[in-house]
């Protein structure tokens, strides 16, 4: 046990470090925000105008797709290093990663994520949904029949 007792210490002053520079740095420098302060800014440039418009969520379907093909290389790169070891059971897991990487692809091409601009608005057109279908019409309404209102 005595052993561990450095790493306890060195926890605790940690900690108390931490705990302390937070209570010392509130009371020393009560906040008073600003409109400057409070202002949002990119890149030190403050804007002049409201953005016209929201990111489309499209745009984060593509960062995650990259974002899911740049793990699938980082977990590649270790597999060839080590190849000879790992042999055929490696390769079949190896394999078996990039099909599963490769169906979300599809799955996602499918659903139209990588559809922008006019792919997108071609793509709503052969669809074949009627307009005029709404929720109140389509969807039947169980368990109200014969109950009075209140």
């Amino acid at each position: 046990m005595s052993q561990y007792l450095p790493i306890l210490v060195m926890i605790v002053l940690a900690a108390l470090f931490g705990g302390i520079s937070l209570v010392m740095a509130k009371l020393l420098n009560p906040s008073r925000p600003t409109a400057a302060q409070t202002a949002p800014y990119e890149c030190g440039i403050v804007e002049q105008t409201e953005s016209p418009e929201r990111f489309p969520v499209r745009f984060y379907l593509v960062a995650m797709i990259f974002i899911v093909f740049d793990i699938e290389i980082i977990f590649l790169y270790p597999f060839t290093t080590v190849y000879g070891r790992l042999g055929t059971f490696g390769l079949l897991a190896v394999i078996e990663f990039a099909v599963a990487v490769f169906a979300s692809f599809l799955y996602l091409i499918a659903n139209g994520a990588l559809d922008w601009g006019p792919a997108k608005q071609s793509r709503k057109g052969d669809l074949g949904i009627d307009s005029a279908r709404t929720s109140t019409s389509t969807i039947r309404r169980v368990g109200l029949e014969g109950r009075e209102a209140a």
